[in-house]
């Protein structure tokens, strides 16, 4: 008999490349993995792009920013926008985030281009927030 240790199981899991949701989920956390790719949408329901990736504080491990792409086509006109991780709430029935900002708003909103990685820095990270109307 084969002895199941925790690096086995999750190696059992992935290994026809499913894994358990119990693995992503729990009540309170979910993976990173499950995040990228995941839609986000406007409040009128309007698709308006996806996760790219998370921005996670080195320190605290807080996931400050979900950064969203945003327009373009095959990475062609494409922008990365990032949004404080507060400013979304996920929607199990559209089965995505919903960021509550006017579509026209967004076009205004910090972004950024692929290959131009902004300075994460306080003077970002508040202007981030500010615009979309939370604290830092």
């Amino acid at each position: 008999m084969t002895e199941m240790t925790p690096n086995s199981i999750t190696a059992d899991r992935t290994a026809n490349g499913v894994r358990d949701v119990e693995h992503d989920e729990t009540g309170n956390l979910i993976s990173s993995e499950k995040v990228e790719g995941t839609a986000v949408f406007a409040t009128d329901g309007d698709k308006i792009g996806h996760i790219d990736h998370v921005m996670i504080g080195k320190r605290n491990g807080r996931v400050e920013y979900a950064v969203m792409s945003f327009g373009g086509f095959l990475g062609i006109g494409e922008s990365y926008h990032p949004i404080p991780w507060e400013a979304l709430d996920y929607d199990t029935v559209q089965g995505g985030y919903v960021v509550n900002i006017d579509k026209s708003k967004l076009h205004e909103a910090p972004h950024y281009l692929p290959g131009t990685i902004p300075t994460y820095d306080r003077g970002y990270g508040s202007s981030i927030y500010g615009y979309y109307g939370l604290m830092y």
